[in-house]
């Protein structure tokens, strides 16, 4: 394995975030805010690291084998969010540098849990970069460098196919670079919608509709009020900002089939899509019954905030218009369950996945029907088209280790004293890449009273949720670090 040549390409990732740091920096400076010097200093330390390791380690040809693109990815995230903490760090937000780091990786991971205590007192600069990590995180950091620069060509398939959460990258063109530009393309353009609507429609002012859009597209959930778009009380932001989640859970790929191949067909047939869609409707629809009966709220009211707080939490966005946190038991059983569950393949969403749960459900049928006639020959289909074993194998051994993975971080959470809830719903919240959770880390509260070590673990839940766990756990493997 090519260590140097690992190295010589993450400094012109470094490079990349250093320049994308004169955006906060120069909004900083147009309104005035002392911070800008932050975001000058944070730029010109990252930008020379990244040339520093670019020239002290020259590249060599042939292209990136698999482990080697694991390796870039997963380090790649590792550096970005440890030089993303910088802004933070000498503006002084968080008092020590986990904090920062913890924001840094919840943002890039587009997960939204925040250690943020008073966010409406933090300057717009600060608040446009934490958006705008998770922004370039929602897509993924590695896919726009692989779209910027040609270069990266030398093993672009591995790298997508580490970054991009799924179980499997698709390809959707002739060349891995221009799939991935086309999903950014798509990406931008939605982003660009968002954010015409809000400013306009939604009547809120420019920073709140850029912020918002850099939540919502990623599925990230960082918003620039402590009561997040509840802040607003609009029934109209409400609906742009659920429409767009909707968006941002669908798989990409089908994006390209319906508005570039114009196939619109493609998306209504598309099985996951329709489950997608009914987990949505049906869970809605539970929550708001449960409402209804429970605390006796209007049936607008109970459609209203159910819809919102179903879709949010389902495509792990993180976005809330209500506590949610003291809705009745089942309601928030309901929520847990989905964050579980998650968006669909291929979209900026975490956690499991709808693909996967309905790969599992199939597989549950087919052992069920295979207990009374085991004689049978029961193809898993998913739709018209046959899963092969390997990728049946594939689905439920990534479903083990995202469960063992949830069981041990809980343990540990636990350990520290939190409560059950607490410990459980911040790894169910972290390692699906939601943000908020339940208990102590509910909607209107933040992460910041966790221990470092509890900190540590959520970081790892982040960063192992958004890869897919088995880009970073790779790492692990003793057998990949032997050198041929």
């Amino acid at each position: 394995m090519r260590i140097r040549v690992v190295l010589h390409y993450l400094g012109l990732l470094i490079i990349g975030l250093g320049i994308a740091m004169l955006f906060p920096m120069s909004w900083s400076g147009y309104y005035g805010e002392p911070v800008s010097q932050s975001f000058a200093i944070s730029a010109g330390i990252t930008a020379c690291s990244g040339l520093l390791l670019w020239r002290l380690t020259p590249g060599g040809g042939g292209r990136f084998s698999r482990r080697e693109a694991l390796l870039f990815v997963t380090c790649g995230w590792l550096l970005a969010s440890a030089f993303s903490a910088i802004p933070y760090q000498l503006a002084g937000v968080f008092p020590g540098y986990l904090d920062a780091y913890f924001e840094a990786m919840s943002g890039y991971t587009t997960t939204g849990a925040t250690v943020l205590s008073s966010i409406e007192s933090q300057p717009q600069g600060i608040l446009l970069w934490r958006n705008f990590t998770q922004w370039l995180g929602g897509m993924g950091i590695i896919t726009l460098f692989v779209a910027l620069f040609p270069l990266f060509g030398i093993g672009a398939a591995h790298l997508v196919e580490a970054e991009i959460p799924g179980p499997q990258a698709e390809k959707l063109t002739a060349r891995i670079q221009d799939t991935v530009k086309s999903l950014w393309y798509l990406y931008v353009g939605f982003s660009i919608v968002e954010f015409i609507l809000l400013w306009q429609a939604g009547n809120i002012s420019a920073f709140d509709a850029i912020t918002i859009t850099f939540g919502t597209m990623p599925t990230g959930g960082f918003a620039a009020r402590s009561l997040s778009i509840g802040a607003y009380n609009s029934v109209i932001v409400e609906g742009i900002v659920i429409t767009f989640m909707i968006i941002a859970g669908v798989n990409f790929g089908l994006h390209y089939l319906c508005l570039w191949k114009r196939q619109p067909g493609r998306l209504f047939v598309n099985p996951e899509f329709r489950f997608y869609i009914g987990l949505l409707v049906g869970a809605s629809i539970l929550i708001a019954l449960n409402l209804i009966n429970s605390t006796g709220m209007s049936v607008g009211s109970a459609f209203r905030h159910s819809v919102f707080q179903v879709v949010s939490v389902m495509t792990t966005t993180g976005f809330s218009t209500v506590n949610f946190n003291s809705w009745p038991a089942f309601a928030k059983a309901t929520l847990l369950i989905l964050m579980i569950v998650g968006a669909s393949a291929g979209s900026t969403g975490g956690a499991l996945k709808v693909s996967r749960i309905l790969v599992l459900l199939k597989y549950t049928y087919r052992r069920i029907a295979l207990s009374f006639n085991p004689q049978a020959v029961i193809p898993l289909k998913v739709g018209n088209n046959v899963l092969s074993e390997q990728v049946v194998s594939g689905v439920i051994g990534m479903t083990v280790l995202y469960f063992t993975t949830m069981i041990v971080s809980f343990l540990i959470m636990s350990s520290f004293g939190l409560s059950q809830i607490t410990a459980l719903s911040s790894v169910i919240a972290t390692l699906g890449n939601v943000g908020p959770g339940l208990g102590m880390v509910g909607p209107v509260l933040d992460y910041a009273f966790v221990p470092a070590a509890g900190k540590v673990t959520l970081i790892v839940c982040m960063l192992a949720g958004r890869l897919e766990l088995l880009t970073v756990f790779a790492l692990v493997a003793p057998s990949f670090w032997k050198w041929r």
